[in-house]
C-alpha cells in the first residue's frame, strides 16, 4: 500500500475527500449546461464508467440556474466552473451546486469576494481554488520574468488561499495545473510542503486520448506514487468517459482504487497461433461493462499462460487454432477459437 500525505478531509455532497477518504475520480461534462437533457444524460454516462464528481461550466446565469434541474436528476455531486463573475458563483450555489471552482481573486472587489466566501461558508460548499499555467496574474507573471514556473503558480495558489482564509474559509481544494509533467509535479510537490488542503491534481490541456494517456499516466503516477492527491482527473480530447477509464487504471496499477475488470495479456511473439490481439481488444470491450473488482489474462502460448492462468480468476491460454479457459490455475475446458470469445465471457458472468 502506498503511503498517502495526510490532508484536510472535506465534505462534497454526499462524498468526503482528503484525510482517509479514496482518491476521488472525476471529470468535467462537455455538454452545453443549458441543455439540461443532454447534461443529464453525460453525467449518468460518467457515473456509469466510475465517475464520483462532476463539474460543469457555468458561462451566465442560465446555466447557472440550470444547475437545479440537473441536481433533482443525478445523484453525484456537482461542481460549478466559474471564471470572474461573483453573481454566478451566488446563483450557482441558490442553485443547490455542491462545490466550487473559482479563483477568488478574480471574480471581483473585495466585497463580492466576501459575498461570495461568506455564503459558501453559510452553505458548508467547498471551494475549489483552480491555478493554471496558462491564466496567471500579470503581476506574477512580472516577477517570474514573463515564466511560468512551479514557484508562480504556487505563488499565486498561495494568494487565493490567503484571500479565503482571511474570512476563516477553510473548506478548500486546490489544483496546480500545468500542461507538462515536470511544471506539474514540481508545483504539487512545493505547495505540498505548504499546505494540508486536500489537492485535486491533473495535467491540463494533456491532449488526444494517445498523449493525453500517456502524459496524465507519467504526471499523476508520480504524483499517486509520492502520496500526492486527493482527487484527479484525466484531462483528454475526446469523450469524457475515456477520461474516467483512464483515471481508474491509473489508480487501479498503483493499488489505490478497485474497480472492474483488470486484463492481463501478453505482446504476443511468433509463437502465438491464436489471432490474440483481436482476442485482447475483444475481451476488453466485452467485459467493460463489468464494475466488479476482477482479474483475467488473455494470453497466446504455453511459456508464460499457466503461469499468468494461475496469477487470474480466469484466463484463456491459448494453442493452435484453440484455447484453454482456466478458473484459477485450473482448467475448465479447451475451446476452439471461434468459439472462444464466447465461452469466456460466459464463464466471467457465471464468476
Amino acid at each position: 500500500m502506498l503511503k498517502r500525505r495526510k490532508t484536510k478531509k472535506i465534505k462534497i455532497g454526499n462524498l468526503y475527500l482528503g484525510g482517509n477518504a479514496p482518491v476521488v475520480i472525476q471529470s468535467m461534462c462537455n455538454t452545453d449546461t443549458r441543455d439540461v437533457k443532454a447534461t443529464v444524460a453525460q453525467i449518468k454516462q460518467l457515473q456509469k464508467a466510475g465517475c464520483e464528481l462532476v463539474r460543469l461550466a457555468v458561462p451566465d446565469l442560465v446555466a447557472a440556474k440550470a444547475i437545479a434541474k440537473i441536481k433533482k436528476r443525478v445523484s453525484i455531486p456537482l461542481v460549478a466552473d466559474i471564471h470572474f463573475s461573483a453573481e454566478l458563483a451566488m446563483e450557482a450555489m441558490r442553485s443547490g451546486i455542491d462545490k466550487l471552482r473559482i479563483n477568488p481573486g478574480n471574480i471581483g472587489d473585495e466585497e463580492k469576494i466576501k459575498m461570495v466566501v461568506l455564503e459558501a461558508k453559510k452553505r458548508k460548499i467547498p471551494i475549489r481554488i483552480g491555478v493554471n499555467g496558462g491564466s496567471l496574474e500579470k503581476d506574477i507573471l512580472k516577477k517570474y520574468k514573463g515564466k511560468v514556473t512551479a514557484k508562480a503558480m504556487v505563488e499565486s495558489a498561495m494568494r487565493h488561499i490567503k484571500i479565503l482564509e482571511k474570512y476563516n474559509f477553510r473548506n478548500i481544494v486546490i489544483s496546480m495545473k500545468a500542461s507538462d509533467v515536470e511544471r506539474t509535479v514540481e508545483a504539487y510537490r512545493l505547495l505540498s510542503a505548504k499546505v494540508d488542503y486536500p489537492l485535486h491534481i491533473g495535467v491540463t490541456e494533456a491532449g488526444t486520448i494517445f498523449r493525453g494517456t500517456v502524459l496524465s499516466s507519467i504526471g499523476l503516477g508520480i504524483l499517486l506514487h509520492g502520496g500526492i492527491g486527493d482527487t484527479l482527473r484525466v484531462s483528454l480530447t475526446a469523450d469524457p468517459v475515456e477520461e474516467i477509464r483512464v483515471a481508474w487504471e491509473i489508480c487501479k496499477a498503483l493499488g489505490l482504487r478497485k474497480r472492474g475488470i483488470t486484463i492481463t495479456s501478453c505482446p504476443t511473439c511468433g509463437r502465438t497461433e491464436i489471432d490474440l490481439i483481436a482476442l485482447a481488444k475483444k475481451v476488453e470491450s466485452e467485459l467493460a461493462f463489468i464494475d466488479k473488482d476482477m482479474h483475467v489474462a488473455v494470453m497466446g502460448c504455453v511459456v508464460n499462460g499457466p503461469g499468468e492462468a494461475r496469477e487470474a480468476d480466469l484466463a484463456i491460454v491459448g494453442g493452435k487454432g484453440v484455447g484453454l479457459i482456466m478458473k484459477k490455475g485450473e482448467i475448465l475446458r479447451k475451446v476452439n477459437e471461434k468459439d472462444l470469445l464466447k465461452e469466456f465471457v460466459k464463464e466471467v458472468k457465471k464468476f
